[in-house]
């Protein structure tokens, strides 16, 4: 009965680990993957290498976009706000699924 009680308590305590600071992480990798995510391509990103000066820095994301969801359209499908962008519909074209625009919108704003 100990081991139960202590199986669950510890099954307890790694549930209430912050989902989105696992989140963040799985969406830091996509952003630095040269083959996934891609951003370094065109954008500064703080603890990246080699990044590209196309797109603007990466900073101050949550200040400059504080509506998560419109962070969420830009990287889904910018073309729907500016038809004249560069950057590529990681939505649309099945580049990034729907979990993966969204990890790497908790990144984006943890910068």
């Amino acid at each position: 009965m100990l081991i139960l009680a202590l199986a669950m308590l510890i099954g307890a305590a790694a549930s209430t680990s912050p989902a989105g600071a696992q989140s963040a992480a799985e969406g830091q990798k996509l952003a630095f993957d040269r083959a996934k995510g891609n951003c370094l391509t065109c954008h500064e990103i703080k603890g990246g290498d080699l990044p590209g000066s196309i797109g603007p820095a990466l900073k101050d994301i949550k200040s400059r976009y504080p509506d998560r969801n419109d962070l969420v359209a830009i990287v889904s499908d910018e073309t729907r706000r500016n038809p004249q962008t560069v950057m590529p519909p990681f939505g649309r074209n099945r580049i990034l699924t729907k979990q993966e625009i969204n990890a790497v919108v908790d990144f984006l704003q943890t910068l």
